[in-house]
């Protein structure tokens, strides 16, 4: 069957004839292939007009080979013998040093349109690395696995900037990485010379299933659009002494601990009737991770409607459900560092889920507070929209 969408990597050959005579760099990893599986650095690798000299890799590595939050350093990569500069170990930001060996970078990952994950952050400390160095950088725009049509969850306030949110949006953005880019460039003290190279067959209301594109994982973490659903909510429980399912084969829909009795929590959450959402109690014990080794009872959740289910307000009446019913065990991860702010705070851009969501007042008034944060951010990124079936 023939595939309804074309990303910037089935069109090499028009990448290459922009690059001409030019030395580039390519920020990338697995989710970088076109739609007959081929590597885009393969493909860069074998430009005739223009030299790939340089591979920048985010977390996970420059090939996928790396579990969440594990730093490392520059090396070679195995097949092509390209310097791989680390943007996840002693540098985040691309130095000078690096940008020298290039005239351009390549953008080419796919990502999940939520916020806190790391690779927006990287995209985002490139272009302002791109602008100071006077270099082009091209984004081979892919689709937002979510579709373009929901925003959800809170803006990131000021003071809250982190590796897991470089930048003030909402949880979900509703963007194309393509197009936050072009949200953000506009914003930027200093814009960088950014050409989007844009998607062919998309709509803003296909999930990635629609695309006929092949899914690769973008992280060890995020198997299958199942986890992609609840992400954008439940990745607030790593701010937690709840286990959020990694050493799992579910990481995300399973949520648990030795201390909870999920069938409790479900039954509470599934009391409120939340759309397209439905929580089933069920025990599991993580490989790795949070509670390694040990029985821990919790839900699995089951979107039973894409179009209704909102994962945010889901993850934070399940947070208020747990720290009510288990006030004694339920804790905030504490900061990583002396000096930082706890985890759970950069994850969710503020202190307020912290210090609010104990109490069914809180809860609501965050709840209020998001939703509106979140049309006010529709109507911003309206004018940054390259795709049209906009709701």
């Amino acid at each position: 069957m023939e595939r309804m969408v074309q990303t910037g990597a089935d069109r090499l050959p028009l990448l290459e004839s922009g690059l001409r005579g030019q030395r580039f760099g390519l920020l990338t990893n697995p989710t970088g292939i076109n739609r007959r599986f081929e590597s885009v650095i393969d493909g860069c690798a074998g430009f005739k007009s223009a030299a790939l000299t340089a591979l920048f890799a985010c977390e996970h590595g420059i090939r996928g080979e790396r579990q969440a939050g594990v730093r490392f350093g520059d090396e070679k990569d195995d097949k092509t013998g390209i310097p791989v500069f680390s943007l996840y170990g002693d540098h985040k930001r691309p130095t000078e040093e690096m940008m020298d060996r290039v005239d351009a970078v390549v953008f080419d990952i796919q990502d999940l349109g939520v916020r806190f994950y790391t690779y927006l952050s990287t995209l985002v400390y490139m272009m302002e690395a791109c602008a100071a160095c006077g270099k082009r950088l091209i984004v081979l725009d892919r689709p937002n696995p979510l579709g373009g049509l929901v925003s959800e969850g809170g803006m990131l306030e000021p003071g809250y900037e982190s590796m897991v949110g470089a930048w003030a949006a909402p949880f979900r953005t509703g963007l194309t990485i393509g197009e936050f880019a072009g949200y953000v460039n506009s914003q930027l003290p200093v814009r960088c010379d950014l050409q989007v190279v844009p998607l062919l067959g998309w709509k803003r209301d296909m999930e990635y299933p629609d695309t006929g594109l092949p899914w690769i994982m973008p992280s060890p973490n995020m198997p299958t659009m199942d986890t992609v659903r609840v992400y954008a909510g439940n990745c607030l429980f790593e701010g937690t002494n709840v286990s959020e399912g990694r050493g799992t084969t579910r990481p995300f829909e399973l949520l648990g601990a030795p201390w909870m009795d999920g069938r409790t929590v479900g039954e509470a959450v599934n009391r409120l009737g939340l759309p397209g959402v439905h929580l089933q109690p069920v025990y599991f014990t993580p490989t790795f991770s949070k509670y390694q080794g040990e029985l821990c009872s919790g839900v699995q959740l089951f979107v039973t409607d894409p179009a209704a289910y909102r994962s945010v307000a889901t993850a934070l009446h399940l947070l208020h459900a747990i720290a009510a019913l288990y006030p004694a065990q339920f804790q905030w991860t504490p900061p990583f560092k002396e000096g930082r702010k706890p985890f759970i705070d950069y994850l969710s851009g503020s202190d307020q889920v912290r210090t609010s969501i104990q109490t069914e007042a809180g809860l609501n008034r965050i709840i209020s507070l998001w939703d509106a944060q979140a049309k006010a951010w529709d109507d911003a990124r309206r004018s940054y929209l390259l795709y049209g079936g906009e709701a």
